[in-house]
């Protein structure tokens, strides 16, 4: 069994997965082409399309992460071969702590205070109770299902959206668009953890932006593309113009990095970090990497990507 990793993390996971594979050939995509082409897997991450390319007896791609939007467009991806992806392997943990703090920082009037303490105002702003905070999370893939969970726990009402119905205990749960309108209307924080694909591009447009109540605030820890950024930046308001959106915390972007002249960087209600909320922890995703290669050789069903839904 041959596997060659590309990823920035490569000779970790080489290393890695040669211990866990003494049969096996480990390669990293730095080995001479004549050394790498003819693989049985490829375990990749945002990998050059010359590496697809120039397999020709692949059994299995394994998709280093949980967005698989990069490697759908990659010019080579071949039709035949079957793609897996890292389901939740850690990040899901790492996810819930990112969505929490955005839905606490709003909740406990942190973005209030920060303005305050630019003017030395002392005041205490009012606490609500939990149950009158409802928090919507659109995505109930592996890792929504975990925020969801997480939030739940933390005393919130939780509100799931997803394009077909899903159960998760203890969520209120939704689907399709007239879903989407319904749960829009009730929420006070909305976390996005949609992949990207053609039907998720913007689906939170002008339209869907004004659905959110007075006062809500928007989490972006999932793609940069669900989110019209200029929609965004009207419903927050600027200047003396103000916004029916109280602020958001953004971690993803339509481009990235996000260029030093995108307004986001510079506006009041908004928080941008660099694509950060959710790191894949290398031993959790190592481990679910050689059960997939476990799977892939003794024939188990594996769930796989449907490359036309994007996910």
């Amino acid at each position: 069994m041959k596997i060659v990793v590309h990823t920035g993390e490569a000779e970790q996971w080489q290393a890695a997965l040669a211990e866990a594979l003494p049969q096996a050939t480990v390669l990293t995509s730095e080995a001479p082409a004549d050394e790498r082409k003819d693989a049985d897997y490829l375990a990749i991450w945002k990998a050059p399309a010359h590496l697809l390319q120039e397999q020709t007896q692949l059994k299995g791609i394994i998709n280093l992460g949980a967005g698989v939007d990069y490697l759908l467009k990659t010019p080579g991806l071949p039709s035949d071969v079957p793609i897996v992806k890292l389901r939740d392997a850690g990040m899901g943990e790492l996810m819930a702590d990112y969505a929490l703090y955005g839905v606490l920082h709003f909740y406990r009037s942190m973005d209030r205070y920060l303005e305050q303490q630019q003017s030395a105002t002392w005041k205490s702003q009012e606490v609500v109770e939990k149950n009158q905070w409802p928090v919507g999370v659109l995505g109930l893939g592996a890792i929504g299902s975990f925020v969801a969970n997480a939030l739940q726990q933390a005393g919130f009402p939780v509100l799931g959206w997803s394009r077909s119905p899903k159960q998760i205990s203890g969520v209120d749960c939704f689907h399709g668009d007239d879903g989407l309108t319904e749960l829009l209307g009730q929420v006070r924080s909305l976390i996005t953890i949609l992949p990207d694909t053609a039907a998720t591009q913007h689906i939170l447009n002008a339209e869907r932006l004004a659905q959110l109540p007075q006062g809500a605030s928007v989490i972006n820890p999932g793609r940069g593309s669900l989110i019209d950024e200029q929609a965004l930046l009207d419903a927050l308001g600027s200047g003396n113009q103000s916004g029916h959106l109280r602020g958001a915390l953004l971690d993803v972007f339509h481009e990235e990095p996000l260029p030093a002249d995108n307004p986001l960087w510079q506006h009041p209600k908004v928080i941008v970090t660099p694509h950060m909320a959710a790191p894949t922890p290398l031993n959790d995703a190592i481990d679910q990497v050689i059960s997939y290669l476990h799977a892939f050789e003794s024939g188990e069903k594996l769930s796989t990507i449907n490359p036309e839904a994007g996910y």
